[in-house]
């Protein structure tokens, strides 16, 4: 009998497969669903910052612009966060009731704000761990790469503060030397690195002129940017690794377990199937692992991840010389 056990947030996980953040995981009933399905652990829907900012923006744009209605979108903007805030510790309430896997909150980041306090309540509401989401898109032209890179140090320190529980992060590609900084990220003393983050990116439309949202959910081709990373990244960090993004199938979870990867997340495979596709990745796992005569994750995790050997080449190559060579027409 195979051991699909791992260990990502500092917690030990009965498998690798994780729920990841989205509104699969915003209501009890459905959390208590993918348990039930095989998830190692479930990280709930995010507080999302903007999404406080948004409404805010929303109101400041409905009523005039006077002193004493500043002073009433300052009671608005902390109505609106206690608000959300009461909700969410709601949630990890009936979550823990639920289910008896890990429950991690998340926040998603894109200031180094007022979050220490959401922080300490998701603690206090018994969360196992916390995940922040950090997300900055380095589009100020005023801004330099050092103070992107302190957003990120600056939230994680401060949210450490805060709680004793594991703090875990999120993150995009978004960055000028991304192994470092990755590795410096690393030894901050959080629980864990998930890499990479899939967020809205625009389109435009032909046909009507506009600026779109692209397709929200990834699909199965989109894990090969993340792979690469894990490949490079495990072993040189100070934490565990988890990967994200394209990941629909067991195989190409196994891909990420043998290159490092501790855990994988999962979210747009569970809008398509449901729960389901946890039972079938965990099991689609199980029997490669019986076939290769593994017992233990820890068997194979990690044998292919980039070291200096003939695999470092591979994930490090850029170019198709092989594959776009001579011919002509």
């Amino acid at each position: 009998m195979v051991n699909l056990a791992t260990r990502f947030f500092r917690l030990d996980l009965k498998s690798p497969v994780i729920a990841a953040s989205s509104t699969m995981t915003g209501h009890a009933a459905q959390i208590e669903k993918l348990a039930e399905a095989g998830a190692g652990a479930i990280v709930l829907k995010s507080i999302f910052e903007e999404e406080i900012h948004h409404q805010l923006q929303e109101e400041m744009n409905r009523r005039p612009r006077t002193r004493s209605d500043m002073e009433y979108m300052d009671y608005f903007d902390c109505v609106l966060r206690e608000d959300s805030l009461r909700h969410y510790v709601h949630l990890i309430g009936e979550a823990k009731k639920a289910v008896s896997i890990p429950i991690v909150a998340s926040i998603h980041c894109v200031s180094a704000g007022e979050w220490m306090a959401y922080a300490k309540a998701m603690q206090d509401a018994g969360a196992d761990a916390l995940e922040l989401n950090l997300f900055l898109v380095p589009s100020d032209f005023n801004k330099t790469g050092v103070d992107n890179d302190l957003f990120y140090l600056e939230t994680i320190r401060k949210v450490q503060q805060a709680v004793q529980i594991p703090v875990a992060i999120k993150i995009s590609s978004y960055f000028s030397n991304l192994a470092g900084f990755v590795q410096k990220l690393s030894e901050t003393g959080i629980a864990g690195i998930t890499i990479f983050n899939r967020f809205c990116t625009p389109d435009i439309d032909i046909s009507t002129q506009k600026v779109i949202v692209s397709d929200v959910l990834s699909s199965p081709h989109d894990f090969l940017i993340p792979l690469r990373w894990t490949g490079i990244l495990a072993g040189n960090l100070g934490c565990d690794l988890a990967a994200t993004t394209g990941i629909h199938s067991a195989e190409t979870a196994l891909k990420f377990l043998l290159a490092g990867a501790s855990a994988v997340q999962i979210a747009s495979v569970l809008y398509n199937e449901g729960p389901a596709a946890i039972t079938r990745m965990n099991r689609g796992i199980e029997a490669w692992m019986a076939e290769k005569g593994y017992q233990t994750l820890a068997d194979f995790n990690g044998s292919l991840r980039s070291r200096k050997n003939a695999f470092a080449a591979a994930y490090e190559r850029v170019q198709f010389m092989k594959y776009f060579g001579e011919k002509t027409y």
